[in-house]
Order: C-alpha cells, then structure tokens, then sequence
C-alpha cells in the first residue's frame, strides 16, 4: 500500500495475509478516526489510526505478531487520535500477541491492548 520494502523476506502465507482489520478499540476506547485500520499484504502491514501512516513487513510465529522494521510519515497530528496512533505504533512494535476469533481480533502487549474486526471482501463488481 504505502510503502514497499526490497528486503520485506518470505512472503507470509497464514490467515492473516490479504485481509483488512477496522479498529473497534484503542485501549478500551473508541477510535478517533473512522479511518482506523490495519491491512495485511503478502509481506507488508500498513496501519493508519487517521493521520500518519505506518507499515513494514510482518510474519507471525506461534501467537505473536512480528512487525517491522516500521516506518511512518511524520505529520503532526493533534487531538485524541495523537495518543491513539503512539499507542498502535507501540503496540506493533512490541511484538504482540494476537487472537483471532471469527471476524474478531485482539492484538496485545504489556502496554497497550486493540480489538478489530474483520473487514468483509467486496463482491463481484465491488
């Protein structure tokens, strides 16, 4: 999506791989922005909470996510989606655990908690 990485490694192939995650929570509150979302390439994640951009490569091993190198764009954003988005950075870069249930998952460190949903696929034509 936004950026691409030469050196990105083997290409990802579990459940997570070609999906896009809305934020439902950002530590127990709601989104700032209904931008909020996290997409799964191939070999690249990309995340915005409604201002910057954030991605890299990523993998999964056993029930962690691993994220990154991450790189972000750097405007300045203010309000409530300012903590939101260091929150996200944050969590990703922790290395966190991830549960997927149904169209539900939980991304958590020993900082900082989200839960998204499962965007459904466009049909045919959509």
């Amino acid at each position: 999506m936004l950026f691409s990485s030469a050196c990105a490694g083997p290409a990802d192939s579990s459940h997570l791989a070609e999906s896009t995650w809305k934020f439902v929570s950002i530590d127990g509150e709601e989104p700032a922005s209904q931008s909020a979302e996290l997409t799964f390439e191939r070999a690249q994640l990309d995340a915005t909470v409604g201002c910057n951009a954030l991605g890299g490569p990523w993998r999964t091993e056993a029930d962690r996510l691993i994220a990154g190198p991450l790189e972000q764009t750097e405007m300045v954003c203010e309000g409530p989606v300012w903590g939101q988005e260091k929150a996200v950075g944050a969590l990703l870069a922790a290395t966190p655990k991830y549960e997927v249930e149904g169209n539900r998952m939980v991304l958590r460190s020993s900082g900082h908690i989200a839960e998204l949903t499962r965007e459904e696929e466009p049909g045919p034509g959509g």
